[in-house]
């Protein structure tokens, strides 16, 4: 799906600390053996995959603006997944490695930035 015009001033590529979260989760995950939903495990739930979200990241190719949407989502609804839980290793933490797979603590920062971005361009263009 092609970018809108007015949001052709947006960097939609995942900064390299993203990408560094996003490969430290997929790790921690198989690790662990826990952390974000597999597509089929969040397909049935309806949601977005955390592991698919990783992998999209990972490779550093620009991102949708619905996903960057669904990004800035998912951090406010799970705020408390970008520090690990006390007396637990990383991989050991499954929140903490869904944050991870979605950006960790920048991915959010950066997702609520082009979320800001896209508002202020939908604003101006009156969409």
């Amino acid at each position: 799906m092609p970018v809108p015009e007015r949001y052709a001033h947006i960097d939609f590529r995942p900064t390299a600390a993203m990408r560094a979260n996003a490969r430290r989760g997929l790790r921690y995950r198989r690790r662990g053996g826990g952390g974000g939903l597999t597509t089929r495990e969040a397909g049935e739930l309806g949601i977005g995959s955390g592991v698919q979200r990783a992998v999209q990241i990972r490779t550093g190719d620009k991102l949708t603006p619905e996903t960057v949407r669904r990004m800035a989502a998912f951090f406010s609804r799970h705020e408390k997944n970008l520090t690990i839980s006390p007396g637990k290793a990383p991989w050991e933490d499954r929140g903490f490695v869904a944050g991870l797979l979605w950006g960790g603590r920048e991915g959010a920062a950066w997702a609520r930035a082009r979320v800001r971005q896209m508002d202020a361009a939908d604003r101006e263009a009156g969409v």
